[in-house]
């Protein structure tokens, strides 16, 4: 049924595509060519994923062939919209010409109006805008690291804490990464914000803890006077992959705890650590993955609160912003800020920073990008790092976060 669904609904967009393409050039190369590349495409994903290259999990090459999959549909679909709204003018055209003219068919009449040339022209060029974007995405919109500033002002905030500057990256993957030079350059990036700690919040590879491996040595670069803190996210755990048995899973999981330990994170397993200075401290409270909509339910928030007063300043590392709203804003403790990850924001969207952000992602997470605020505490969803799937980016680019906090209100 699916495969059926999934010709149908290609079969419908190269009918209007083909038709706009045959509209404007009458070139038998260009018909071979668009034949050549819709067949390629299409037969690649089906052997990724379901012929003899099959993988137990995401390799880069699915995920190329995912991406020219979604380069190849989208600009159809926007095609269809265009080819689709002259229908609505041609096709009563044509029933009124059938139906109420005295010559017909057989006397060599066509009833439905030809396809106009301008027509299938501006179809073309706006499909050529999202083609355009998914490729620039995949080749370099998916290293396009953007370095995001904040200020959150607190007037709880321990004054030895005033200026403190928090430094998070989420959603590495690792497992993705084609581009030794462009992962340095983006941890270099990391160190030059000078922040005072750095806090990973979760998904350091896809499925599997070699999939770090190779980037350990870039990693153990990443520095902080006050130290590198992390948690587990959702696709650390090994879930979505078949393992021979049920050891070699714990053992994957232990390994990417070693790797992280070997880079220089401190993994918070629900626990907490506090950062002192003069006498005075801030909470860092780290719990494993909790998430919604069949996620793991790992995190436990009692746990990972023990020993930390209700009056100290919390910093709590939660990968799925779900949590948030499940369990953390209306918790007895007042968490200060939440730093989340997981959504990617969908690596893909239109976003004019300060000013206007928008992406699909938005209907599933009501927190997805940014920062967010309710009952005075703050959450800030990263981006991410890497990227997952979709081998690329495009208009939600890959992000580091710098939070300074204050001492005192906003508009004092």
């Amino acid at each position: 049924m699916r495969w059926f669904i999934f010709i149908l609904l290609v079969g419908i967009a190269d009918y209007y595509a083909f038709q706009a393409l045959r509209t404007i050039t009458k070139s038998n190369w260009w018909y071979l060519l668009y034949w050549l590349f819709t067949v390629a495409v299409i037969g690649n994903f089906v052997y990724q994923f379901y012929g003899f290259s099959r993988s137990n999990g995401f390799s880069q090459s699915n995920s190329l062939a995912v991406g020219f999959l979604i380069a190849m549909v989208v600009p159809k679909l926007v095609l269809i919209a265009v080819m689709f709204t002259e229908d609505v003018f041609r096709v009563p055209q044509g029933l009124y010409s059938y139906f109420m003219q005295d010559t017909g068919a057989e006397n060599g009449i066509k009833h439905f109006p030809s396809r106009r040339k301008f027509i299938s022209q501006i179809g073309l060029g706006l499909a050529a805008i999202p083609f355009a974007s998914i490729l620039y995405g995949m080749y370099k919109g998916k290293y396009n690291f953007k370095v995001l500033k904040y200020v959150l002002h607190f007037e709880d905030l321990p004054d030895a804490f005033d200026g403190y500057r928090l430094t998070q990256i989420s959603d590495i993957h690792s497992g993705s990464f084609d581009n030794v030079e462009k992962v340095k350059y983006a941890v270099n990036l990391i160190n030059e914000q000078a922040s005072d700690v750095i806090l990973f919040t979760g998904d350091m590879v896809n499925n599997k803890a070699a999939e770090l491996e190779p980037y350990v040595p870039i990693f153990k670069n990443l520095e902080a006077k006050d130290g590198l803190f992390s948690v587990l996210g959702n696709h650390d755990y090994g879930d979505y992959i078949r393992w021979n048995s049920e050891d070699e899973k714990r053992q994957n999981l232990e390994d990417l705890k070693r790797l992280q330990k070997e880079i220089g994170f401190d993994l918070l397993l629900n626990e907490n650590r506090f950062i002192e200075r003069d006498g005075e401290r801030l909470a860092i409270i780290g719990v494993e993955n909790w998430g919604k909509g069949g996620f793991k339910k790992a995190g436990d928030l009692k746990r990972a609160k023990k020993g930390v007063h209700s009056s100290d300043f919390k910093v709590l590392l939660s990968h799925d912003p779900s949590h948030w709203d499940a369990e953390v804003v209306n918790d007895d403790y007042h968490y200060h800020l939440t730093l989340s990850g997981h959504t990617h924001g969908m690596q893909f969207g239109i976003e004019i920073p300060g000013v206007f952000k928008w992406s699909p992602v938005k209907w599933r997470y009501k927190q997805w990008a940014g920062i967010y605020e309710q009952l005075g505490q703050y959450i800030n969803v990263n981006r991410g790092f890497g990227y997952l799937a979709f081998p690329g980016r495009v208009g939600i680019w890959p992000e580091i976060t710098v939070i300074e906090l204050k001492k005192g209100t906003k508009d004092a």
